[in-house]
C-alpha cells in the first residue's frame, strides 16, 4: 500500500501504540494530545516498545530510527488532520467527549478522510451520531498493547459506507494487523462479550473460595490459555469432538453463574479505589519495581507468541 498520512488523536496507553504500528509500516503519522506530558514522552515510549522487538528479531534495528522519524507531533487538531487520509481517536472512554472530538475531526479533515473510533464500548453510530457525513465513520477497536496484539475489531455503524469498511480493512491488513469485520453493532462488539462471559464465571469461582486468584491464573494459563492461542475456541471444539463438548455444555450450563450482579470481591476492590496495576493494588499487589517487571514479562510473552504466530503464517503461505 502507498504511504498514507494517518492521524492519531489521544496519545495515552492505546494511542501511542497505534501510532507506532502505522509508523512501523512506513506511513506518516501525525499525533496530537492536549496533555503536554503525553506529547513529551511519546517518542521515548515508542522507542522503549521497539527495543524488545529488535532483540527478538521482530523488527530490524535500522527500522527504529525510521519509525521514530515517521511520527510527527502536532500543535493542534487542525494541523494533525490537515492531510490525513485515515484518522482515529483514542481519547478517554466518554461518549460526550467522543462525540465532540468526532465533530471536530469532521470539520478539520478532508471530506474523503476516514474517521475511526478506538472505543471499547461505544458503537460508532453513537460516537458519530452528530456527523454530517457518518458514512465515513467506523469503529476500529485495538487491544492493549496495540503495538503487539494483532487483532483489530472493525465495526461499521448503520450509516457507514461499504467503501469505508473496505478501505479500513485493507489498510489494517497492509500494516500487519488482523482486522475482524464485525457485522452487527452489539454491545461490547465481539471479544469483550466473550471475555466478560468468561470473567463472570472466573470472578464467581474466586469469590466463592473455590480457588485462589493465583491458582485461577495458573489453571487458565496452563490449559485453555495455551489451547486458545494455538487453535482458537471453535477449532478446539472440533478436536475435542462436538458430541463431547455438546454434552459437557448441557451438563454445566445450568450450574454456571448467570445473574448480573458484580461479584463481591471485585465490587469491594473497586469501591476502595483498588483498580489494579494503575493503582498498584487490585486482585494482586504491585510495587513500582514489580509492576515494571510484570509489564516487561507480559510484553515479552506477547512478543514470543506474536513471533510464533508470524512463523505459522509464513509457513502457511509457503505451503
Amino acid at each position: 500500500m502507498d504511504r498514507q498520512n494517518v492521524a492519531v488523536i489521544g496519545l495515552g496507553t492505546m494511542g501511542h501504540g497505534i501510532a507506532q504500528r502505522f509508523a512501523m509500516a512506513g506511513h506518516h503519522v501525525c499525533c496530537y494530545d492536549e496533555s503536554d506530558e503525553l506529547c513529551d514522552s511519546l517518542l521515548d515510549r515508542v522507542r522503549s516498545n521497539l527495543l524488545p522487538m529488535v532483540e527478538m528479531g521482530l523488527v530490524l534495528e535500522d527500522s527504529v530510527t525510521s519509525t521514530l522519524e515517521g511520527i510527527q507531533l502536532c500543535d493542534s487538531l487542525g494541523q494533525t488532520l490537515e492531510n490525513a487520509t485515515w484518522a482515529t481517536e483514542a481519547i478517554s472512554e466518554d461518549l460526550d467527549a467522543k462525540r465532540a472530538i468526532f465533530q471536530e475531526m469532521e470539520q478539520a479533515s478532508d471530506s474523503a478522510a476516514i474517521l475511526a473510533s478506538n472505543s471499547s464500548s461505544f458503537p460508532v453510530s453513537q460516537s458519530a451520531a452528530h456527523l454530517k457525513h457518518p458514512e465515513r465513520a467506523i469503529l476500529a477497536h485495538w487491544f492493549n498493547p496495540p503495538q503487539i496484539i494483532p487483532v483489530v475489531e472493525v465495526v461499521p455503524g448503520s450509516r457507514t459506507s461499504p467503501a469505508t469498511v473496505e478501505s479500513t480493512m485493507t489498510l489494517l491488513k497492509a500494516i500487519g494487523q488482523q482486522p475482524v469485520h464485525i457485522k452487527s453493532e452489539l454491545p461490547g462488539f465481539l471479544v469483550n462479550r466473550v471475555q466478560i462471559a468468561m470473567y463472570r464465571e472466573i470472578w464467581d469461582l474466586v469469590d466463592r473460595g473455590v480457588v485462589t486468584a493465583e491458582e485461577m491464573d495458573t489453571a487458565v494459563r496452563g490449559s485453555m490459555g495455551m489451547r486458545l492461542a494455538a487453535l482458537g475456541p471453535l477449532a478446539i471444539n472440533d478436536f475435542a469432538g462436538l458430541d463431547i463438548t455438546s454434552t459437557v455444555y448441557q451438563n454445566l450450563v445450568p450450574d454456571l453463574r448467570s445473574d448480573q450482579e458484580l461479584p463481591e470481591f471485585i465490587s469491594s476492590l473497586v469501591k476502595q479505589g483498588y483498580y489494579g496495576a494503575k493503582t498498584r493494588q487490585g486482585i494482586f499487589s504491585y510495587t513500582p519495581e514489580t509492576l515494571n517487571a510484570r509489564q516487561g514479562e507480559r510484553d515479552q510473552r506477547y512478543l514470543e507468541l506474536l513471533r510464533l504466530m508470524q512463523q505459522d503464517d509464513t509457513q502457511s503461505e509457503e505451503g
